[in-house]
């Protein structure tokens, strides 16, 4: 028996693993042939996105999506991990478990929710206190959208690794002298540190990937942000609005950007892996010193 739930594992694994190689191939496969009208580095670098011209830079809305990406996932983990602290160590178990469970139900709402309450609330809240040339729809606003997406992620896998730090770390740190508070910030969080950063990572993904709450409140103008409330576009919002009737070079350059996404949320994976190693590493030959 156990030698069958084994096989049925590793196909599974194997079945995971063949959708995102056929996901990569197809986009990359795509994307390609577009590099031969347009190289790399003006692709990336240039300021100008006018199809009907065949004129293709995503410098602008490459910079849109890594600004509103950062001030969401900033927004993000202090206020996650705040919450989790209280949801752990200060809350009663039972107002715990309430607050949990609304955290789960937050983790439940379509995109399209947020993006049409970000809308009807937040743009107009943005507008009247700011202003803007987007009259509401900004940046600012895509960063107050996205880190209230990605919040209960943070919070629920930060939650769980602090519960998870066995009772004896609390109980040695007590009794050699520590408060409560530099029990949680010099014990707990240090102990519960990759389960809160596997958080963060999925959070990153999913603000850099998100799509359809940006294009309701962004404003999706393919323009340099120069303030946080400028309208701007993301990369993932110009795919979405322009791929239903792109054709040629245009669609090829459509395929070149998901590229660029698939690539550089690749890459933030694997810096913050190398850094939490490196991390790790640096503690384990300070503990053997």
């Amino acid at each position: 028996m156990d030698r069958i739930m084994k096989k049925v594992f590793w196909c599974f694994a194997a079945l995971t693993i063949s959708i995102v190689a056929f996901m990569g191939v197809y986009i990359v496969v795509g994307g390609l042939p577009f590099f031969q009208h347009t190289n790399l580095w003006a692709f990336l670098t240039g300021t100008n996105w006018m199809p009907s011209g065949e004129i293709f830079g995503i410098f602008p809305m490459l910079v849109s999506s890594l600004y509103g990406t950062a001030g969401a996932m900033l927004v993000a983990i202090v206020v996650g991990i705040c919450t989790a602290i209280v949801l752990v160590e200060v809350l009663p178990s039972h107002l715990a478990k309430v607050l949990s469970a609304a955290v789960d139900l937050l983790a439940g709402i379509p995109s399209v929710i947020y993006g049409f309450w970000g809308l009807m609330v937040v743009v107009p809240l943005i507008n009247d206190l700011f202003g803007g040339k987007g009259a509401g729809s900004s940046l600012l606003a895509v960063i107050f959208i996205l880190a209230l997406m990605v919040l209960p992620t943070v919070i629920r896998m930060t939650e769980v690794s602090l519960r998870a730090v066995p009772n004896e770390y609390k109980e040695g740190a007590l009794a050699l002298g520590a408060s409560k508070l530099q029990y949680i910030f010099k014990v707990q969080l240090k102990a519960a540190k990759s389960g809160t950063m596997a958080g963060i990572i999925l959070a990153t993904g999913r603000a850099l990937g998100e799509t359809m709450a940006v294009i309701l409140v962004a404003g999706n103008t393919a323009l340099l942000p120069t303030s946080i409330t400028d309208p701007v576009r993301t990369l993932t919002a110009n795919i979405a609005i322009e791929m239903g009737y792109a054709t040629g070079v245009h669609q090829q350059a459509l395929f070149a950007t998901g590229m660029i996404l698939f690539v550089l949320i690749i890459g933030i994976n694997l810096a913050t892996h190398c850094i939490n190693n490196y991390s790790e590493r640096r503690e384990t030959r300070g503990s053997k010193a």
